[in-house]
């Protein structure tokens, strides 16, 4: 897996001195990923990911549920289990929309703490946004000067309009600086609870639900759009888009015919906006029934498909960016890229006098 190289320090100090954990809570999985640094970004040692469903009901109860909160401590047992096991040295661990939303969010990071040991945050949607922009920082093309970054959470959705700032000379590097982002209240666990929750497993979507869906998001993505004149820059064909989320993979999969979901070949690859509209026309018609036997959504999928599906959409058609490119990565890999670029800092006199970023834990 590809990460964030760094030119400061040896092979034994500085980034690869260290053993790096990060854990992404969020309101429908608990990722973990465990990692060491190598000479291109990071090799993984271990990971974990299961679907926890922290923010079920979050929504109208305000509320972390029982049944909820105890299947999100089993996973963190694992995840406590792995780390322990890796002898991680630098880690950090966050929680994102889930835990900003329920009034006994502390309750429950405490009480993570004090029975498995793990010190979790819970970050800003700010921060949030910086994270997943990091992590994708490779797969940006330095000749489109703006990059919408989308992030189809479980929670929420956060889009991230960025500037793209490329630097002449042998390096060729480039600089991502955010202008603006926006967190709207629908993830794939919210737009599901509010619309399609009542609707039985065996039976397709009522007529007008899925566009109902996608008209909902439209709105809420309506005055960032105006405020950053975001749809001027798409039709002067000066913007890439990036879909960092699991809705957005799993298309990109269901698209390439694949059985079987696979990373190395899902990463990285580019989705037509055509294909997008077609593939979601097609699951809309679909119950969850039927979702569970579509390659690459299973069981696991099923139930959110079609609110994810609908986001995915409503991004597509508000910002009629020709492609998409695809990014499995996510929140913990721009934790790990964070947690190197400080062990480089603190590795180095000079550097680390004059660092007071606190990335690890």
């Amino acid at each position: 897996m590809t990460g964030v190289a760094g030119d400061i320090g040896g092979w034994r100090r500085g980034r690869f001195a260290h053993v790096y954990a990060a854990i992404d809570l969020g309101t429908n999985n608990c990722r973990l990923l465990v990692a060491r640094a190598s000479a291109t970004g990071f090799d993984v040692i271990d990971a974990f990911s299961r679907p926890v469903r922290l923010g079920e009901k979050v929504a109208d109860q305000g509320r972390l549920c029982g049944e909820a909160i105890e299947r999100t401590m089993d996973a963190l047992s694992i995840c406590a289990a792995k780390i322990d096991r890796a002898r991680v040295t630098r880690s950090r661990y966050i929680a994102t929309e889930a835990c900003r939303r329920a009034d006994n969010a502390g309750w429950f990071l405490d009480a993570v703490r004090d029975r498995i040991g793990l010190d979790i945050e819970c970050v800003s949607p700010e921060e949030e946004a910086r994270l997943a922009l990091a992590s994708c920082h490779s797969l940006v093309d330095p000749a489109v000067p703006r990059v919408l970054l989308v992030d189809i959470g479980g929670g929420s959705t956060e889009v991230v309009w960025v500037e793209v700032v490329a630097h002449d000379g042998p390096a060729r590097s480039t600089d991502l600086r955010i202008i603006d982002m926006v967190s709207i209240p629908w993830g794939v666990v919210t737009l599901t609870e509010a619309m399609v929750g009542q609707v039985r497993r065996d039976r397709p979507l009522p007529d007008g639900l899925y566009q109902s869906m996608i008209d909902r998001i439209r709105s809420s993505l309506a005055p960032f759009c105006a405020v950053n004149n975001v749809g001027s820059w798409v039709n002067a064909g000066a913007v890439q888009m990036i879909g960092a989320s699991g809705t957005v993979t799993t298309m990109a999969a269901h698209h390439m015919g694949l059985r079987r979901y696979n990373r190395a070949i899902v990463d990285g690859t580019w989705l037509d906006r055509e294909a997008i509209l077609r593939i979601g026309a097609e699951l809309a018609c679909k119950s969850v029934s039927e979702l569970v036997n579509v390659p690459c959504i299973g069981h696991d999928r099923a139930d959110l498909a079609l609110a994810g599906g609908a986001i995915f959409e409503a991004v597509c058609r508000h910002w009629p960016v020709a492609t998409v490119r695809v990014a499995d990565r996510g929140l913990r890999e721009g934790v790990l890229a964070d947690l190197m670029r400080q062990a480089d800092r603190d590795a180095d006199p000079v550097l680390a006098r004059g660092s007071t970023q606190p990335t690890s834990h």
